[in-house]
């Protein structure tokens, strides 16, 4: 099977709705906001605290949609809601805040300054299955390592997951690191008091955050999610979209098409790249590799470096992380 995915499209709204409507689980969940659902991912995909992604099973391009996964960053006052009973349906609720103007998502700014001291909260609004597609070890493990890919190098402080769709799920996450939220203890648990079915069948919070023990998190993709480096290069956001780029492997022809400027833009702005790379980390920048070959092997390791280390990639705001790393409210390299 060939597995692929992407960051959700306006022309996709249409069928994930149909997706989630149609679920005899999730629809239901949504009650009469179901038809609210389409001006709210309208006005989701124009906000920079999101990811989303659909998967599908071949690379054809007409495939119907497999898999739907949406996350965002929100206000800390919502994690409260969300914590309070009676618990609430994640989707259900979002949906009615964003189409009152009533929205719990940062704005790109908060969404710096949170990146950069004090910590992000994330909430997964949906990670849902088309019925009929199958839950198997290969797409399980897909849909895991792209969630991860997508939030890793962020400074998080507490992450909730989507409400699982079925027993399988439901036990996945509790088996990678999630716990549920008991109200009465204030904390996260990891014993079930119900039974699956009972679970499922109201709305419940599962998640972790950074205050729980550190071993309780090592070895689970919460403990890979929560391994926090803060970011060295000093890249500026045009960089920054340049090399989330570059790492598809195009062309800086390509990469001028996709940015929007010119090609001599383009190579203006690797240049202030490898400058800050050549100040932050001159092992990127030297080599022993002939004058001929010198600027792919440079640009090589700079996208090898990036790519494992994704904190280049996040947006923040470099004033306020430089004061958080020097009085110890975000953790130094």
């Amino acid at each position: 099977m060939i597995l692929r995915e992407r960051a959700m499209q306006p022309e996709d709204i249409p069928e994930c709705v149909e997706i989630l409507g149609n679920h005899p689980v999730v629809g239901p969940r949504y009650g009469k906001a179901i038809e609210a659902l389409p001006d709210a991912f309208c006005q989701l995909l124009e906000s920079e605290a999101q990811t989303t992604t659909v998967m599908f099973s071949d690379t054809s391009g007409t495939a119907p949609i497999c898999w739907i996964g949406i996350s965002v960053f929100v206000r800390d006052d919502f994690i409260e809601d969300l914590k309070k009973p009676p618990h609430l349906w994640i989707g259900a609720e979002l949906t009615r805040r964003i189409i009152k103007g009533k929205s719990p998502l940062l704005t790109g700014k908060e969404l710096r300054e949170a990146n950069s001291q004090g910590g992000l909260n994330l909430v997964c609004w949906e990670g849902t299955a088309r019925r009929g597609c199958e839950l198997n070890g290969e797409w399980l493990r897909f849909t895991m390592s792209t969630f991860i890919e997508k939030h890793r190098g962020y400074l998080w402080k507490e992450i909730i997951g989507a409400q699982p769709e079925s027993t399988d799920y439901l036990l996945l996450a509790l088996n990678t690191g999630g716990r549920f939220w008991d109200p009465l203890r204030g904390g996260y648990t990891s014993s079930m008091r119900e039974t699956p079915a009972d679970i499922l069948g109201r709305p419940h919070v599962l998640g972790v955050s950074r205050d729980l023990d550190r071993g309780e998190l090592m070895g689970s993709w919460a403990g890979v999610l929560f391994d926090y480096h803060p970011p060295v290069l000093g890249l500026s956001e045009s960089e920054q979209r340049l090399l989330v780029s570059a790492l598809t492997g195009v062309t800086d022809e390509q990469l001028a098409e996709t940015l929007g400027i010119s090609l001599s833009a383009i190579k203006k702005r690797w240049i202030s790249i490898h400058r800050r790379a050549q100040d932050a980390k001159p092992e990127l920048t030297s080599t022993d590799v002939p004058a001929s070959g010198r600027g792919k092997e440079k640009r090589r390791r700079l996208l090898a470096y990036v790519r494992d280390h994704p904190e280049e990639l996040r947006p923040v705001s470099r004033k306020l992380l430089r004061e958080g790393v020097r009085t110890g409210r975000v953790p130094a390299r």
